[in-house]
């Protein structure tokens, strides 16, 4: 039996009577304040925050209510993620699709099967107060800015519904909506979202697009915007499917469609197709600023909300956030139906470094030579995997998300001219390290074990060597600002070299002079970052590599087997024509803020 929410009010209730939540009434700005305060939260894997008393607003601010495991399993009612996992693997044991078509019409057929698809009432909580004409003005809705250098106030947090011009089928997507005054926003539509495939359906035709943006919607339906499902596939099938209890939907006012019925607000509007507006910078997942472009524009006609609406909403940046834990979860649920096209897989994880789209670790039931190659082909090709940057496929018997002894098992195994795969192709629009948008170089890292038909790996040396000190290895090399061996009982052994990059190819002159200074040879592969904290957070350091990696520009092979990682930023001497972007670091002036009301805010982390 699933735990079900009438609203987002009952998930806030439900939340408190678990201990999970937090109410600060204290008063706290939405510019960049409630995100000092909300991040500092979400380090360490706090409480969801409800902020009572916005400055300068009369709606509270929800905040990290999906922000750890416990409270991810919550917002979709269940005990344990799997059991959503084994639903569906229990659906599709039902009819094995024979091919992706199938696939696709069978998750159709199945969620509808289960007799929870949704469906539209008369009257609605999200229409309590309607405002059309002037009496539109979003600016009332407390709408953060999460970032210093953010363009501006962000929604981060909508369900924004749209549907095919040609087929009628909704489509339910998230997108950041950047608030531009009191009737317009920003619609960020990446090229491969569904949304953004009506958008182009629209275009065609010369006709402007109606769009309803649902905000604090049943914490399911949040959910289920973000998911990866197969185009086509209505989202809020899934929600039902998740809930086992039908989604209520409410015609709009002033546009024909429907939205969440228990929603906190909804925005109707239209998208004028012959209108874009630049939009950005905004502090985005990866931990850096996206750049600022053209994206289409919503018009508001029409803001629907109940009586005392919460404002429903998250911040991201350098992981963890909350983002982390619904990326967890949306791996683990749909993970059967990956299985479907490639039955090897055993588990797969999206560690929360690579940011969703920057790594993916996979383990497989190997049964043929050269299987993960196979894999790694068919991967780049399937949904949004196609977007993976890097793919490590090993064995079975090996714990995707340990990654310490992943790591561990790479510098002891790893034979760099036969284990890497690279190649080119489609990537996030929100990779900043290729040399053009949306195009770059792919890794693919095969560790399983060799099988009959694969050559043997070469033989790596003892580890055993003599170990120089790390500041004989460093020794006169200006610009170094830290240096680490994180693991000395390995095979293959790696040096982190940070250093303040003032110049083109700074990296590859620091790695060589490092090199003449190892007369032992006992470093294999240095991998050279830009200022780094601290070294010892492998965490960090896998975050700036995931992000900042070109492969077949920053992987360096040597004839004498070494290997130099270049991760550090790039110039346009190097070949770089973009903006390499700005980490994402809350000002002084809010840090110094929020520590001076620490106290007062009677909270603890």
């Amino acid at each position: 039996m699933r735990t079900t929410y009438d609203g987002l009010g009952d998930f806030i209730s439900r939340l408190e009577a678990e201990g999970e939540l937090l109410r600060i009434k204290h008063p706290v700005s939405p510019v960049l304040e409630i995100t000092e305060i909300a991040d500092r939260f979400i380090k360490k894997e706090g409480r969801a925050l409800l902020f009572e008393n916005v400055i300068g607003y009369d709606a509270p601010v929800l905040i990290n209510a999906y922000g750890s495991k416990k409270r991810m399993r919550m917002s979709l009612g269940v005990e344990h993620l799997d059991d959503i996992a084994c639903d569906i693997q229990g659906l599709l044991e039902l009819s094995p699709p024979e091919s992706i078509g199938d696939r696709c019409s069978l998750l159709a057929k199945l969620f509808s099967f289960r007799k929870f698809p949704p469906k539209t009432v008369k009257s609605a909580p999200s229409q309590q107060v309607v405002l059309t004409g002037d009496d539109i003005d979003i600016r009332k809705i407390p709408v953060l800015q999460c970032w210093p250098h953010d363009a501006g106030r962000f929604i981060t947090f909508p369900a924004v519904f749209t549907k095919s011009l040609s087929t009628g089928r909704r489509n339910v997507g998230m997108y950041r909506m950047q608030v531009y005054d009191a009737k317009t926003t920003g619609m960020h539509w990446h090229i491969h979202k569904d949304g953004a495939a009506n958008y182009h359906e629209y275009r065609k035709a010369g006709k402007r697009m109606p769009a309803a943006v649902a905000i604090g919607a049943d914490p399911v339906v949040t959910f289920a915007a973000t998911a990866p499902m197969p185009q086509g596939i209505d989202e809020l099938l899934l929600a039902g499917f998740i809930r086992q209890k039908n989604v209520e939907l409410v015609k709009c006012k002033t546009i024909d469609l429907e939205a969440p019925a228990g929603a906190e607000y909804i925005l109707e509007g239209y998208v004028d197709l012959s209108e874009t507006r630049a939009e950005g910078p905004f502090g985005d997942h990866t931990g850096y600023y996206s750049e600022q472009a053209p994206y289409p524009v919503f018009h508001i006609t029409a803001i629907t909300h109940r009586k005392k609406p919460v404002y429903f909403t998250t911040i991201v940046g350098k992981p963890p956030m909350e983002d982390c834990f619904m990326a967890e979860a949306t791996s683990s649920i749909f993970l059967p139906l990956l299985r479907t096209q490639h039955p090897e897989i055993v588990n797969m994880d999206l560690p929360q470094e690579g940011t969703f789209h920057n790594c993916c670790i996979i383990s497989i039931e190997k049964r043929y030579p050269y299987q993960a190659r196979k894999l790694m082909s068919a991967l780049w090709g399937t949904g949004q995997m196609s977007f993976s940057k890097m793919l490590l496929i090993m064995d079975e018997d090996m714990d995707v998300y340990n990654h310490k002894q992943i790591v561990r098992h790479l510098l002891n195994n790893l034979d760099p001219e036969q284990d890497l795969v690279l190649t080119e192709g489609i990537l996030d629009v929100l990779d900043h390290s290729a040399m053009q948008p949306l195009y770059g170089a792919k890794l693919g890292l095969d560790i399983t074990k060799r099988v009959s038909g694969e050559p043997k790996r070469v033989k790596l040396k003892t580890t055993d060597q003599k170990i120089p000190s790390v500041s004989s290895l460093i020794r006169g090399i200006p610009d170094i600002t830290g240096a680490a061996v994180p693991f000395s009982d390995t095979k293959l052994k790696m040096l982190l070299v940070s250093i303040k990059k003032t110049q083109a190819h700074q990296a590859a002159k620091t790695a060589k002079a490092i090199w003449i200074n190892d007369t032992s040879s006992y470093i294999d592969i240095i991998m050279v970052l830009d200022d780094c904290p601290d070294l010892n957070d492998l965490s960090y350091v896998g975050w700036k590599m995931f992000n900042n990696i070109n492969p077949n520009r920053d992987l360096v092979f040597y004839d004498n087997g070494k290997i130099t990682i270049d991760v550090t930023k790039k110039y346009a001497s190097e070949g770089y024509h973009r903006q390499w972007p700005k980490e994402l670091h809350m000002d002084k002036k809010t840090i110094d803020k929020i520590d001076s009301i620490w106290d007062k805010l009677d909270i603890d982390v």
